[in-house]
């Protein structure tokens, strides 16, 4: 259910009726807009007695959520989420984010390479997984604790904020210490209790889409994590398995539109992911965009042919440039810009 406040509703009337609804064996997530304070109340406790509320000052109308997913719908809120990355907005009409860099962090001198090469085209974040989930358990598993000591160097000589990919529980802590942004991954989307860790966290949270999870089940994954009180989740399409072999992934673009209309979470696109072909991401790039995306990650390496990992969908830097600047006429025409 979600409880609408009176337009001009004071600070005491919202905290009354939190706390009613708190009472009553609820949780309670009030959300501010710019003119008026909507309360989500999560529970499966008697709805019938939240109706009552209705005669509580300042309330306006007491509304049923439909949708599974509560604080995540569009229901309990209208406009869009901007989350907040140091300086950078993630979401929102105007704001567009663009996070490139390795697959893995291999060492020092490729990541700050790498690092020094996206920032002067643009980027705004560094991605760089210190702790990787391999298919393979005989491939490069990441460097961990190393790795992200090699990306916050890289921050600090860049200005580029961080983000990088939690795996499991235990390494909540030390991810936390030096990502900006933690991404969740595919292969974790549904990870109830890494997503209930990541929630009690106060950092922003990256969570890609699985290999074949329905937008719903994308959206109940974000659900736990706002349940815990951490709204500031971003989704991220990065493509479905399907039946087709001529690339690795499908990126399903429908994913966009739809989601926009579902929630007011950020949505960025992973084409690198998402097609497994270098020669396929500028133009899934242009069409995400088109479509309404709030970012880019994309995947680049100074040496492709080298890499540890995910080789053959990764840029050069000369190609990141080239995306950079071919994606500026699409950017304007869809109102968004990079700052």
């Amino acid at each position: 259910m979600i409880i609408v406040m009176k337009k001009g509703a004071s600070k005491k009337e919202i905290e009354k009726v939190s706390k009613h609804i708190e009472k009553l064996g609820y949780q309670t997530h009030p959300i501010v807009g710019v003119e008026r304070t909507v309360i989500g109340a999560v529970g499966d406790k008697d709805k019938e007695r939240l109706k009552a509320l209705i005669t509580m000052a300042g309330v306006e109308n007491v509304m049923p959520v439909l949708q599974p997913y509560k604080i995540a719908s569009r229901s309990v809120k209208k406009h869009d989420t901007v989350v907040q990355v140091g300086k950078i907005k993630i979401g929102g009409k105007k704001n567009f984010a663009v996070m490139a860099g390795p697959c893995a962090v291999e060492t020092k001198d490729q990541t700050l390479k790498i690092a020094e090469k996206v920032k002067a085209e643009g980027a705004q974040l560094l991605r760089g997984g210190a702790f990787k989930p391999r298919t393979s358990p005989y491939s490069f598993q990441g460097l961990e604790e190393k790795g992200l000591k090699i990306l916050a160097e890289a921050r600090k000589k860049t200005g580029l904020k961080i983000v990088t990919e939690l795996m499991s529980v235990e390494h909540a802590k030390v991810v936390a210490k030096y990502a900006d942004v933690i991404q969740i991954g595919a292969r974790n989307m549904q990870n109830f209790s890494l997503l209930k860790v990541v929630g009690e966290l106060n950092k922003p949270i990256l969570l890609k889409r699985g290999h074949a999870a329905t937008l719903e089940e994308l959206l109940m994954s974000a659900e736990y994590i706002l349940s815990r009180g951490n709204y500031n989740v971003i989704l991220c399409e990065r493509g479905i398995r399907t039946f087709e072999k001529a690339y690795r992934n499908t990126l399903d673009l429908n994913a966009i539109p739809a989601l926009k209309q579902m929630t007011h979470l950020p949505v960025i696109v992973d084409p690198s992911h998402g097609t497994g072909r270098k020669d396929l991401i500028l133009p899934m790039a242009k069409a995400a965009i088109a479509a309404g995306a709030d970012g880019l990650m994309i995947e680049v390496h100074t040496h492709p042919e080298e890499a540890y990992s995910d080789g053959p969908q990764s840029l050069t830097p000369k190609e990141f440039a080239h995306l950079m600047n071919e994606i500026k006429p699409f950017l304007q025409a869809a109102g968004k810009e990079i700052i």
